[in-house]
């Protein structure tokens, strides 16, 4: 099996990347690590954040396999799919993008029952987050504050927990012609203080606009969280890369938010989106 290795002091690991692991710790900062696997084999989980300030090399060996089925692939769909595999999967049923088409409360299922079961039809959160700028949006409750980080939120909050996906998505629809519903990805890597009290403005907001109908759900007194980003310096000028153009990337890695990867010359990987590609990542001391 392909694993992450030390030779001479330098860390080597190989694999097809998936989205890159965040954790919480301690004070809201964030300890990021690399999970991929081999095809569909999973390998050891290696540390992230000791490679800031290095310079690093992530190399694509031309390899792209499906995360679904492990199979080469060309290009890939959704966020590493084969084309097939995107238009079947159930992780890739169009209620992910858009929640309030889901039906299974109802009992209908738009692709895969049992798995529209264990995730849509639980309950969800409508969050406000702080990403670059405010925004609204639905996530599972279970996922916690996954969602968030993954999104790069500097500040964040549940607002309504309710019992199924598709009544948080309806309440998100009702908001979207007042607030953001996307994040800009651009504004979103640069640096942003946590703005609480702001929170509490845009929670009193959407109460107001969605009204009694929704009252029930709202929540109390919501836990409002914020993070430390692991960034030592944030570009003043972003440039995304992709592997398929830059298939041999390095340079000095300067932090991460979100998905991204940010180097000091202010190119900036989403690795999220290279799910499935085939690199060999590395670091010396």
């Amino acid at each position: 099996m392909t694993r992450g290795s030390t030779i001479f002091g330098a860390m080597n690991w190989e694999g097809n990347l998936r989205k890159l692991t965040i954790r919480e710790e301690d004070g809201g900062s964030l300890a990021y690590s690399l999970r991929g696997k081999d095809r569909l084999e999973d390998l050891p989980e290696w540390p992230l954040n000791e490679a800031i300030g290095k310079d690093i090399r992530i190399f694509f060996e031309g390899q792209i396999h499906c995360v679904a089925t492990g199979k080469r692939i060309s290009k890939t769909y959704g966020e590493g799919y084969s084309f097939d595999a995107w238009r079947k999967a159930p992780e890739a049923v169009e209620s992910v993008i858009r929640p309030e088409l889901s039906r299974i409360h109802e009992g209908i299922a738009l692709r895969d029952r049992e798995w529209e079961e264990a995730h849509h039809n639980q309950p969800h959160w409508l969050y406000l987050s702080q990403t670059s700028g405010w925004k609204v949006g639905v996530t599972r409750s279970a996922s916690g504050v996954v969602r968030w980080l993954d999104q790069g939120a500097v500040c964040a909050a549940a607002v309504f927990q309710v019992p199924y996906r598709q009544l948080a998505g309806e309440m998100e629809v009702l908001l979207k012609s007042h607030m953001a519903d996307k994040t800009n990805w651009r504004a979103m890597l640069s640096e942003a203080a946590p703005q609480p009290e702001v929170f509490r403005e845009m929670r009193e907001r959407v109460l107001e606009r969605l009204g009694p109908h929704y009252a029930t759900w709202a929540i109390a007194d919501p836990l409002v969280h914020t993070f430390q980003y692991p960034v030592r310096s944030y570009p003043l000028k972003v440039t995304s890369v992709s592997l398929d153009k830059v298939p041999d990337l390095r340079g000095k890695l300067m932090g991460f938010k979100g998905q991204y990867a940010i180097f000091e010359d202010g190119r900036v990987i989403n690795i999220r989106s290279h799910a499935g590609y085939r690199v060999t990542w590395s670091w010396g001391d």
